[in-house]
């Protein structure tokens, strides 16, 4: 009975994972063997920081609140507080927008928060 190659599937997987490995340096990019464990750790890293990069934009947009927010004369914590309180619903991420772009705006958000 012949051998059995697995032929053009095994070609096919194989130049999948080098052209997913293209632009890596040296054997990364050539050698199946090391470019088969190069894409899989930048898989896994990759699908580890779509998850980070939302905390860290979170983390990003409280901070630009605070620094407006204390420059009005108040904590970040007293702000959300009073955001709930006057039924504002906007998001930290509209928020931070409005305190880098637009500060009239955002005054005026600060003054209602003070009100309520």
């Amino acid at each position: 009975m012949p051998r059995a190659k697995r032929g053009f599937k095994a070609r096919r997987r194989r130049n999948k994972v080098l052209k997913l490995a293209k632009g890596y340096r040296g054997g990364r990019s050539k050698l199946f063997r090391t470019a088969q464990e190069a894409v899989d750790r930048a898989l896994k890293y990759a699908y580890i920081h779509r998850r980070l990069k939302k905390r860290d934009f979170r983390s990003l947009w409280i901070q630009r609140i605070n620094a407006a927010v204390r420059a009005e004369g108040m904590s970040y914590s007293q702000f959300i507080g009073g955001l709930k309180k006057a039924n504002i619903a906007l998001d930290r991420k509209v928020l931070a927008e409005m305190a880098a772009n637009d500060a009239q705006a955002f005054a005026q958000v600060v003054a209602a928060v003070k009100q309520a």
